[in-house]
């Protein structure tokens, strides 16, 4: 399983206002695991930076003079997130700014849902969490992730610290990790006594057995499918 976490920093709000990509940075996890293929850009816009959004991220204009265009990383980006479940905080924003950046182009490839699959972790939050703030910081402080070097936006620290939100959100622990424990490591065995009393199982009543079963559809709805005690 292939999943590419995503962020990118803009010139402003708005791509049909004539905002533009910046930066764009993205983490790799291959079943659960971050693997450090990474993949990171700032970028030259060919346009001024709004002075409310360089207060957001402190990217200067100066500092892109001499950064590649959009155009010179788009295949390598496209390659690199094609095929992948892509995912990003308050997706319709980066999606709206990457699938301008290929229009603008001429590219071919279509918009970017055509290509990759995206998943919203802000919709997730926001279903997990009715009523609550569902911001980045916000879950970082509700799951404990520390994010003390969050003191501006940037794109590749921002989608890191949301690889570490996703993985908290969608169930954390992705096995029982069993196969740790398969070897004493050359260590004598123990085995208990023949004569030891067995252990009384004490099965479920049919109402019992119906509460277990709601609370791990719940537990599943609520991680996105991600309950380990339902899988077979």
């Amino acid at each position: 399983m292939r999943q590419i976490v995503l962020d990118t920093e803009t010139t402003g709000l708005e791509p049909r206002k004539g905002h533009r990509i910046i930066e764009v940075g993205c983490v790799e996890l291959i079943n659960r695991r971050l693997t450090g293929n990474n993949f990171h850009f700032y970028i030259n816009p060919q346009r001024l930076i709004d002075e409310g959004a360089i207060e957001v991220h402190g990217i200067t204009n100066e500092s892109l003079l001499d950064k590649p265009l959009f155009e010179e990383i788009a295949e390598d980006l496209y390659n690199y997130l094609k095929d992948a479940e892509v995912v990003i905080h308050n997706a319709p924003f980066d999606v709206g700014f990457l699938d301008n950046e290929y229009q603008l182009m001429g590219a071919e490839h279509g918009k970017m849902a055509s290509w990759c699959e995206v998943t919203d972790t802000l919709l997730m939050a926001r279903k997990m969490y009715p009523g609550q703030r569902n911001s980045l910081d916000a879950l970082c402080k509700r799951y404990d992730i520390n994010n003390s070097q969050r003191v501006l936006h940037g794109a590749l620290l921002d989608a890191e610290i949301l690889a570490d939100v996703y993985l908290a959100m969608t169930g954390g622990q992705s096995s029982l990790m069993l196969d740790e424990f398969s070897d004493a490591g050359g260590e004598e065995q123990k085995s208990f006594a023949e004569n030891r009393p067995r252990i009384k199982v004490i099965k479920p009543n049919e109402e019992e057995e119906s509460l277990h079963l709601e609370r791990l559809d719940a537990i599943n709805e609520a991680s996105s499918a991600n309950c380990v005690w339902t899988r077979e």
